[in-house]
């Protein structure tokens, strides 16, 4: 355990980050898996609402840094081509 008063913040500060990071992890984790459950129920309006939320749901995680550009792209590349092969 730090003694120093700024280093027992730092710790406070890094557990509530890492708390946040895995909320968001997970979120976005549970948005993918809608999306793919939609999908292959074959229910075109609710794989059509459930894929705009997962790009947009990718796009905040390349913006807060949790995901990398190109994966981004590759997964939503990938997610598009499933909701066109739908139809």
């Amino acid at each position: 355990m730090p003694n120093i008063k700024s280093a027992k913040k730092r710790v406070k500060v890094s557990e509530t980050k890492a708390a946040q990071n895995k909320m968001f992890n997970t979120a976005l984790k549970t948005i993918i898996k809608k999306y793919m459950i939609a999908l292959e129920a074959g229910n075109k309006d609710a794989a059509s609402a459930a894929y705009l939320n997962a790009v947009s749901m990718i796009d905040k995680a390349v913006a807060k840094g949790h995901m990398a550009k190109n994966t981004a792209a590759r997964r939503k590349s990938r997610f598009t081509r499933l909701l066109n092969q739908m139809a």
